[in-house]
């Protein structure tokens, strides 16, 4: 039986028809499968579990119902839904998943992670990454009001569009010698991740040993899974 693996949804009420694919997703080839991996990025922006979107919601049904008929749902934190928490994984179904991880899968040990850490060129990225994950940092946000929060959200997202308009695109993939490194830390020949949204199999030699790097499909065009046995 496979696994089956999304990341960077993206999921906004302002692209409906992405939520009606994850949706019909999560009712049709989810329920037959090993297991579901989120590696990030389910939502456009996350501001905490206390947020009463009805997006939110909806997303959370879906998932518990795949859960409910017998499929467990992994969550992997990304880079716009890093406060997703234990509470709404609970109503969702879901289980949080530390970053990295390693799962079996067919008899090899497989990396996993949202991706955003191996983009070690993006200096300006990985110093906001390290403010927003800092636990005082999280913990001042999350006692903000909610308007007062989404309004920082939508601020970030500009902001963040901005800096994806103007780097070279080389700054915003990842780097071969991080990933290497975190492979190799590991002792896997085998990673899965998103966040770059530049699906592609990679396959290099590491050490005297193939490897390989599996990248996952966003979704703001259109729908991307993966399954594997």
């Amino acid at each position: 039986m496979a696994t089956l693996f999304i990341s960077d949804l993206h999921l906004d009420e302002a692209r409906p028809h992405l939520v009606d694919a994850f949706e019909d997703l999560l009712a049709g080839e989810a329920r037959a499968v090993q297991a579901l991996y989120i590696l990030g990025d389910l939502f456009e922006s996350y501001i905490g579990d206390d947020d009463d979107a009805p997006l939110n919601a909806r997303v959370a049904r879906a998932t518990r119902k795949v859960r409910a008929a017998g499929v467990p749902v992994y969550f992997m934190h990304g880079n716009r839904d890093f406060l997703l928490g234990e509470d709404y994984a609970a109503r969702a179904g879901m289980t949080l998943l530390p970053v990295p991880t390693v799962v079996e899968l067919g008899g090899e040990p497989t990396l996993l992670m949202h991706g955003d850490t191996l983009c070690t060129d993006d200096a300006a990225y990985l110093q906001f990454r390290k403010l927003v994950r800092d636990p005082v940092w999280q913990r001042a946000f999350l006692a903000k009001p909610l308007a007062e929060r989404r309004a920082f959200a939508a601020q970030a997202r500009g902001e963040s569009r901005k800096h994806t308009a103007n780097a070279k695109p080389e700054i915003m993939d990842v780097n071969q010698a991080a990933v290497e490194a975190a492979m190799r830390q590991h002792a896997v020949r085998r990673l899965i991740h998103g966040h770059t949204h530049r699906p592609a199999t990679h396959r290099f030699d590491m050490g005297g040993n193939k490897a390989e790097r599996i990248v996952l499909g966003d979704w703001y065009e259109q729908a991307s899974s993966l399954a594997l046995p």
